[in-house]
């Protein structure tokens, strides 16, 4: 840790000299000034840590004096510096953890039923409304952007925005396939079946940021229909894109105007693409650092509700909380918390390698 705080000392001090020489090119003022006061934060704290190490070596060589009172004296200090020195160490690590960059943005979330039949609708639509007071409860917006229902109540899949600051840095670790234990209304035998449910987390994309040409997509339109096939839009406002390079599909239909639902489902599209791209980003870290939470593919289980046993169990973490309905009522931080803790810690252990 003390190389890579000695690198960012080195790189402070070269910012402060190049400002004194920049003259007048303001872009590059601009651009060391914004690259200064990011790092400032952590090289006040690394000057002090230096001086409480320096101090701590000083004062050791004190304790081989042959006066009594200096040496009780230099542990006194001894002990004070070394409290000093790590509740430095402890604030200098947290904020040399990387930060991932789209943790404050708001998300769009995907729900989609798995294996199950009907009892996996019927769940989809439990977690919908989980996640749904989940983000009334941090204040946060839900409006959904396209929604399939089964008919009796479960939903096939349903896309939906959550706006709010930090939504993405409290709901990333959600994505993956959770599984459910239940005896189904249906069931005349008291048959426990087991369901799965898909859910994928994307951090909303700014329009800058991803660049779709108009030769990788084809737009369909159509009419929008609810709940059994019924007609719920006279004229055609469905819109249904299709990136060819991917094969990816998005399809909205709950917005009024045609526009409006093509407007949806490029956002969908392009949070979908900037996800891809960013996985392909840490495909080599990934590998190197098998992190504890798991890689949030969709495809590895990592939640079970047990409702027999009133019990959520996140594979993950090996955490369970006998709260089942709690849970499903929005209570879900037990496990962001530990979740987010679990990620730092992880990210931790390369600083201070």
């Amino acid at each position: 840790m003390l190389e890579k705080l000695t690198g960012i000392i080195d790189r402070f001090d070269e910012i402060e000299a190049h400002l004194t020489a920049v003259g007048d090119d303001y872009t590059t003022a601009i651009e060391l000034s914004k690259e200064r006061a990011e790092l400032e934060p952590v090289v006040t704290l690394a000057r002090d840590y230096q001086e409480t190490l320096a101090k701590i070596d000083e004062t050791e060589h004190l304790l081989s004096a042959e006066d009594e009172e200096m040496r009780t004296l230099a542990e006194m200090e001894l002990e004070s510096l070394r409290e000093k020195r790590d509740h430095l160490e402890s604030q200098l690590k947290s904020m040399l953890v990387p930060k991932d960059p789209r943790d404050q943005r708001s998300v769009i979330m995907e729900i989609r039923a798995g294996t199950g039949g009907d009892e996996a609708g019927l769940f989809a639509a439990d977690l919908f409304r989980m996640y749904s007071y989940y983000a009334e409860r941090q204040n946060w917006k839900t409006e959904i952007l396209s929604l399939h229902e089964t008919g009796i109540g479960g939903l096939k899949e349903v896309s939906f925005m959550i706006k709010g600051k930090g939504a993405y840095s409290r709901l990333k670790f959600e994505s993956g396939v959770h599984r459910v234990q239940r005896v189904p209304e249906t069931e005349s035998q008291g048959r426990i079946h087991t369901s799965t449910i898909t859910v994928a987390v994307l951090a909303e994309v700014d329009d800058v940021e991803i660049d779709i040409p108009d030769s990788d997509i084809s737009i369909d339109v159509y009419k929008s229909a609810g709940a059994g096939g019924q007609s719920v839009q006279k004229n055609s406002t469905a819109i249904r894109i299709t990136h060819h390079p991917t094969g990816m599909v998005v399809a909205c239909q709950d917005e009024r105007s045609q526009l409006q639902n093509k407007l949806r489902a490029m956002s969908i599209l392009k949070a979908r693409l900037f996800e891809m791209e960013e996985q392909k980003k840490n495909a080599e870290e990934a590998a190197n650092r098998r992190s504890q939470i798991g890689s949030g593919e969709r495809s590895e289980k990592i939640r079970t509700y047990n409702f027999p046993q009133n019990r959520v169990t996140d594979h993950r973490i090996n955490l369970s909380s006998y709260n089942l309905n709690g849970v499903l009522d929005g209570y879900i931080d037990e496990f962001i918390d530990e979740l987010t803790l679990v990620d730092e810690s992880e990210k931790l252990a390369f600083v201070e390698e």
